[in-house]
């Protein structure tokens, strides 16, 4: 059975694991593990702000599950003031993707009734797939010069999204 669940800093390592060969090998975006600290400190980067970063996981079925647990996707979403939040880290096993799984569908709609009356993100422009999909749920692309003054950008996204709730 797959679960929704908060994830804090005692699953840091567990989304690294899940996030990084997705970048880096299957997308070849130019990125470490280094240039995203928010990783590393789930409970200061998202749930300290009024966001929160949440997981699907399933019981032991792969190799690498941790305490009899595999992380199937994850969503952050990082609150930055006059409820508005900014989805980051919205990653999904390429074997759990899809409408058949709804992992995707699932984590977005979470953050999407976090109570947030706007919501941003960034992505990078070879992840065709995850634009379509963002599009399919009615966000809209922006031009970078009309994000928030406190979005936190990361270097490598050059792509922008916006949805008014």
């Amino acid at each position: 059975m797959k679960q929704l669940i908060t994830l804090d800093n005692t699953w840091s390592q567990t989304i690294i694991e899940l996030i990084l060969p997705i970048q880096q090998q299957e997308f070849h975006v130019p990125v470490t593990a280094a240039d995203q600290p928010d990783l590393l400190d789930i409970e200061r980067y998202y749930h300290g702000t009024g966001g929160g970063f949440w997981g699907v996981i399933e019981g032991d079925r792969l190799p690498d599950a941790i305490d009899g647990k595999t992380l199937l996707g994850t969503i952050g979403l990082i609150a930055i003031g006059n409820r508005a939040g900014v989805i980051r880290k919205m990653f999904v096993r390429r074997e759990y993707r899809g409408k058949e799984h709804g992992i995707g569908q699932r984590l977005l709609e979470k953050v999407m009734n976090h109570g947030m009356t706007d919501l941003y993100l960034g992505t990078y422009d070879r992840l065709q797939a995850a634009m379509r999909f963002y599009e399919r749920n009615g966000f809209e692309k922006i031009p970078p010069e009309n994000l928030p003054v406190d979005f936190p950008r990361m270097a490598v996204d050059n792509v922008f999204y916006h949805i008014h709730i």
